[in-house]
């Protein structure tokens, strides 16, 4: 008999579909052993408890938030992580080329077993996987209430990105480890290259080369913003005007007022916070 695989999941993240998802992930295989989750802190009790155990396996069904919870609590062990895709974004996911709403296929390439070496990367006390922000993104994340995400979905973001846009924008600077001060109004820091609705935001990431992918944007108004999102559709970010990207291994970002960043697509604090490699690697399966 192969060993049980737990599997972390938040039903309530999902209501009634919750139900249904939960028993449509027991029926994959009688080697899952599923873990409701009831809220963020029985999750990361659930999580180091399993670490305790010493699990060599754990899989995780949530969104990029939820991942990178487990993420960090599995970093310290040499858990290998297997990931079925069921939030709004699943960016990390896309950037590891699972099969996006196909569950069945996640547990097969779990059984497989391909793994791939990722890196992580702190920021302040939190960590992330994929993608960080510092004023902007952050700023719409803040802005987004739970009612409107219910109610619009993804389109939640795209309202609260237009009162974003019209608000006066931070002096942010970042701070390269050479010691060259880069100033502008925010902030986004890939460790892959998709960012949002799965655009390739950064053209040279690779999520294992132990770098920060960093663009800085220079203003926020409604007109900017049009161009750097028209520049990065068309694949053409770095040579947009205003935006000014880097690869670097660490950077430091500061400002004269509190500006709000996130990781994975949550919030985690304000300015200042250092972002640096995690001495780890994760260990994940992939296709």
């Amino acid at each position: 008999m192969s060993e049980k695989i737990p599997l972390i999941f938040n039903p309530s993240a999902h209501a009634e579909r919750g139900r249904q998802l939960a028993d449509k992930l027991r029926g994959f295989s009688d080697r899952i052993e599923l873990f409701e989750t009831k809220d963020h802190f029985h999750l990361k009790e659930i999580a180091s408890e399993l670490v305790s155990k010493g699990c060599s396996k754990i899989a995780v069904a949530g969104g990029d938030g939820t991942i990178n919870a487990v993420i960090e609590l599995i970093l310290s062990s040499d858990i290998e992580l297997g990931i079925f895709p069921t939030g709004t974004m699943n960016l990390f996911a896309r950037e590891l080329g699972l099969p996006l709403n196909k569950l069945k296929e996640c547990w097969q390439v779990i059984e497989k077993g391909k793994k791939k070496k990722v890196d992580v990367f702190k920021a302040g006390e939190s960590i992330f996987v994929q993608i960080a922000g510092v004023g902007y993104d952050a700023k719409i994340i803040e802005e987004t209430s739970w009612e409107n995400k219910k109610k619009f979905g993804r389109f939640s973001y795209l309202i609260s990105a237009f009162s974003v846009a019209n608000q006066d924008s931070p002096v942010i600077r970042v701070i390269l480890e050479s010691g060259k001060i880069i100033e502008g109004a925010f902030v986004l820091i890939g460790n892959g290259a998709l960012y949002g609705p799965a655009l390739r935001l950064f053209s040279e990431a690779s999520n294992n080369d132990r770098l920060l992918d960093v663009m800085v944007f220079k203003n926020q108004s409604p007109t900017d913003i049009l161009r750097y999102v028209s520049g990065v559709t068309l694949g053409r970010a770095e040579k947009t005007k205003g935006i000014e990207y880097v690869r670097t291994s660490r950077i430091r970002v500061e400002s004269d007022s509190e500006v709000p960043f996130e990781v994975d697509g949550e919030l985690a604090g304000v300015t200042p916070i250092d972002f640096l490699p995690c001495d780890k690697q994760l260990t994940v399966f992939v296709p």
